[in-house]
């Protein structure tokens, strides 16, 4: 990511803005001793991996100031904690030439505030059941003495943009679901009965590690047996069985971009007949919905012939005899956005545009019988239909089965 990308940004995110329109933006704080992962709607906007600056975006009639606010170095504190990002850096790193200290801020927002009416920022979840973000926070001066400023999450403008990606973005995409399926392969080479999952965890982050990927895109499910039927199982603490199949949804991070991808395979040698059958069902059921993925196709259309063609397939099963029923084993939606973001922004009421990238992912999960399968890939969207970027890791039976046979045979 360098300032072109960003600069550009910031100029098509300018033409969406009204006269009188701000955009403030916080960059995460940073949190004593623990690695710093940046707020994705700032990186997105001025490609600074750097705690503590502030975006702020000012359009008045057709023109848009650009101003950058950063932490001001302290060289006592160099040598606990490095020297911080200078103003030529700032500047060179995202485009931004109006570059001052996070301290004088406030000052250049009252000179501002008088003029504003309305604010975009990344201001978070407003439940009042939890504690207010540090934006909202930041922000209350300003609402408190002009209560007539409108404050709104950024997201309301900045979708739009966020979910066509480019061609390097997509690239970034592409290499994390890489380095995840090459994670995903080793698991499959190597994992055995009597393991635990948290090894198996440790096989695929030691992958990601190596190639360059330093964090997860999101917690891992590493799920064997019975914990497969819970959908958001994060424990990954149990002892491996054997004749047991392993659910894994994992995904890597690599600049900042996300891979989701789901496999499953058996400890043993082959699937039971019986896990087979749940198995192709399920992949049967991904392949269609993957063969309707095009433009102006909407992401509840998927949804619905999804929750269709699961229905039958679990009638066909004998899970179920009312089609009312098929909730029962099925219960989440089969895709969301995918970017910075796992569940990127999007919403899943919206019409698939080229550039889009979104999961497809089906499941079934049914407990009493300790097994829960579901497939997931990545696909792009493009002029005429998809690609599927995730297309090179093993998800045919067959496949499998040849890799846990050669693998158990070592």
């Amino acid at each position: 990511m360098n300032q072109e990308f960003t600069s550009n940004r910031r100029a098509k995110l300018g033409l969406a803005l009204q006269s009188g329109d701000a955009v403030i933006l916080f960059a995460k704080p940073e949190a004593n001793l623990e690695k710093f992962t940046q707020d994705n709607n700032f990186l997105y906007l001025t490609g600074l991996n750097t705690p503590e600056a502030i975006l702020l975006l000012l359009k008045n009639a057709e023109n848009v100031t650009e101003m950058l606010f950063i932490e001001r170095g302290i060289p006592e504190r160099e040598v606990w904690d490095g020297k911080k990002l200078t103003k030529a850096e700032a500047t060179e790193l995202s485009g931004i030439t109006r570059v001052y200290y996070k301290d004088e801020f406030m000052d250049y927002l009252s000179v501002y505030a008088p003029g504003l009416k309305r604010v975009y920022a990344n201001i978070g979840s407003r439940d009042l059941s939890k504690p207010v973000s540090y934006p909202l926070f930041a922000l209350k001066p300003l609402s408190k003495r002009y209560p007539s400023v409108l404050i709104d999450d950024i997201s309301a403008v900045l979708t739009p943009l966020r979910k066509i990606k480019d061609d390097w973005e997509i690239a970034q995409l592409q290499k994390a679901i890489d380095i995840t399926g090459k994670g995903i392969l080793d698991i499959m080479e190597t994992a055995t009965a009597g393991m635990m999952e948290y090894e198996l965890e440790a096989i695929l982050f030691y992958r990601m590690q190596r190639s360059g990927a330093k964090t997860w895109g999101f917690s891992p499910i590493i799920a064997s047996g019975i914990n497969a039927a819970t959908l958001h199982y994060k424990k990954n603490e149990c002892r491996i069985e054997n004749n047991e199949v392993v659910l894994m949804d994992v995904g890597a991070s690599y600049s900042n971009y996300s891979a989701d991808i789901t496999r499953c395979f058996p400890i043993g040698a082959g699937f039971s007949e019986r896990q087979k059958a749940v198995y192709e069902a399920v992949l049967n059921v991904q392949k269609q919905i993957i063969e309707l993925i095009k433009p102006g196709i909407t992401l509840s259309h998927l949804q619905v012939t999804t929750r269709e063609l699961i229905t039958e397939a679990l009638l066909g099963l004998g899970l179920i005899e009312n089609p009312d029923d098929f909730s029962k084993y099925y219960m989440h939606g089969v895709s969301h956005f995918l970017g910075m973001d796992t569940h990127d922004l999007g919403g899943r009421e919206a019409v698939l545009e080229p550039g889009n990238v979104i999961t497809v992912e089906p499941g079934i999960y049914i407990p009493e019988e300790r097994l829960g399968i579901r497939i997931e890939d990545d696909v792009l969207v493009t002029e005429d239909g998809y690609c599927v970027l995730s297309q090179n890791i093993p998800k045919e039976t067959a496949e499998i089965e040849a890799i846990r046979k050669a693998a158990l045979n070592q």
